[in-house]
């Protein structure tokens, strides 16, 4: 065989393998509402102490997989208020953050996270983001064949950061990030997964006094009108719930938090298949099973 035909046969060889290197599923490991606290909480019967036993059962889990990539959902701390015991000082947050994010250091692979509304009760953007070690509340890249977006709800109607507020549960995602959202998919050229910790899809709830997104209607139709994405997971409600709307997937992941009467530590897998056009959610805990196409 001549040099010119051993190369090119060789180069393609490398074309082959990089088309299913490419091709090859995506397996990320997902995790919302840990409210990691040093103090549990009586009138919600939440056990919120254990958090570290609780998260170490998932990093052992994802890395035995293994994981392509860890996301978080939002609410990884709780915030100094806690229903039915003493306010305490919210100074010890911080330092709350820093033993959690510990915790997931054991996972032998990329970290990504989530804002929730629990994580600005005590502390600013700035504080949370350091604590993480990331640069941006809100962000996109790809991984494997898909195109990733992490979106960040904790924002008043007026556009402005929450941060140090005490209490708020009702999310907005700005004109100025829904603008960025716009931009960014229609120059994404994979599938895309949109991550967020309000859900998107809620038409009301009570304790929001309204949608748990204020402008969640405006975000769908940026979605689904891109054409690229094929499904959202998002938190906060802390039950398990599938949703489709306008062709797009909205998938709510049950809480991680313990309970007086003890529940398994609760995370889904969810492996991305390019190839055959499926997203399949395997449960742990009180996460339901879920698999759909695309």
């Amino acid at each position: 065989m001549s040099i010119r035909r051993l190369l090119g046969t060789a180069l393609a060889l490398l074309i082959v393998a990089a088309g299913v290197a490419a091709a090859a599923p995506l397996r990320l490991g997902l995790v919302t509402d840990v409210h990691a606290h040093d103090t549990n909480s009586p009138n919600q019967h939440a056990v919120m102490v254990n958090y570290a036993e609780r998260l170490g059962a998932f990093v052992q889990a994802m890395n035995d997989w293994p994981a392509d990539a860890v996301i978080e959902l939002g609410d990884l701390v709780n915030g100094a208020f806690v229903t039915g015991a003493p306010l305490g000082d919210p100074a010890r947050i911080p330092g709350i953050l820093s033993a959690v994010v510990e915790a997931l250091g054991a996972f032998r692979g990329p970290r990504h996270f989530v804002l929730g509304n629990h994580d600005v009760y005590d502390l600013s953007k700035a504080e949370f983001l350091a604590g993480v070690g990331s640069s941006s509340t809100f962000s996109s890249f790809d991984l494997g064949a898909y195109h990733i977006v992490l979106l960040d709800a904790q924002y008043t109607k007026a556009g402005a950061d929450v941060a140090h507020v005490g209490w708020m549960v009702q999310g907005t995602i700005p004109s100025v990030e829904l603008e960025w959202l716009k931009q960014d998919l229609a120059a994404a050229t994979s599938p895309t997964i949109v991550f967020i910790h309000q859900p998107l899809d809620v038409a009301f709830e009570l304790e929001a006094g309204g949608p748990s997104i204020s402008n969640n209607q405006a975000v769908r139709d940026v979605l689904s009108g891109s054409g690229r994405v094929i499904a959202v997971f998002q938190g906060h409600s802390h039950e398990s719930r599938h949703a489709v709307i306008d062709g797009v997937h909205y998938v709510t992941l049950a809480a991680m938090i313990d309970r007086d009467e003890p529940v398994p530590p609760t995370w889904a897998t969810v492996t991305l298949d390019p190839e055959a056009r499926t997203v399949r959610v395997d449960g742990a805990g009180l996460q339901e099973d879920i698999e759909f196409s695309y």
